[in-house]
């Protein structure tokens, strides 16, 4: 088994990237926050990997940290959930968020990821809660839905994807605390436009 790749970026896709490790590029699935952190192309890069083997094929999973690895070998254990389907909550939720989500059994936050419906996010709840306990921050609260979500789902409607949305949210309510939807709308498109 593969556990790790450390080479550099021959070519970069949003969902995968091909790493050339001493002249054999290995083509390696990524969710879209690892895809990010990747780098151009020709940058040195190192990919923490789960190897998925079937009857047809032979496929690697990278990650760019442990978090992301831990939770998708966590999510392929919770039954109906494979690989791909692991890739998509990891690429609609950054870990800290969805480790949160889970923790605070926030089912409504789960079903906003494309392919996750409910009964999904409550196995995923139910299964891993207790499981994910001790990745929790220490007295972490979950936020209720309000004006942040409202801005990140304007973003998402319009197109971005949801980690770049979020974080020009959450950056543009940090500049401007006091502003309203629009201004905070206008904002966040402003940082996502730069």
């Amino acid at each position: 088994m593969i556990a790790v790749l450390r080479g550099h970026l021959l070519e970069k896709h949003p969902s995968r990237l091909i790493v050339d490790v001493h002249g054999v590029g290995y083509d390696v699935q990524v969710p879209v926050s690892t895809f990010y952190q990747a780098g151009e192309t020709g940058n040195a890069v190192t990919l923490r990997i789960h190897t998925h083997v079937r009857e047809d094929q032979i496929a690697l999973f990278g990650f760019a940290t442990a978090l992301e690895h831990d939770l998708f070998e966590r999510l392929i254990a919770v039954n109906g959930i494979g690989p791909k389907l692991a890739l998509s909550v990891l690429s609609g939720l950054a870990p800290e968020e969805l480790v949160q989500a889970i923790a605070s059994a926030n089912v409504a936050r789960l079903t906003s990821i494309p392919g996750i419906g409910r009964k999904t996010a409550e196995r995923i709840v139910l299964e891993l809660k207790d499981k994910l306990a001790a990745m929790t921050p220490a007295g972490a609260i979950a936020t209720p839905a309000g004006p942040r979500e409202d801005l990140v789902s304007a973003l998402l409607n319009l197109g971005y994807h949801r980690p770049a949305a979020e974080k020009a949210v959450d950056r543009a309510l940090q500049d401007g605390p006091d502003l309203g939807f629009e201004q905070a709308l206008r904002a966040a498109l402003k940082l996502l436009s730069r």
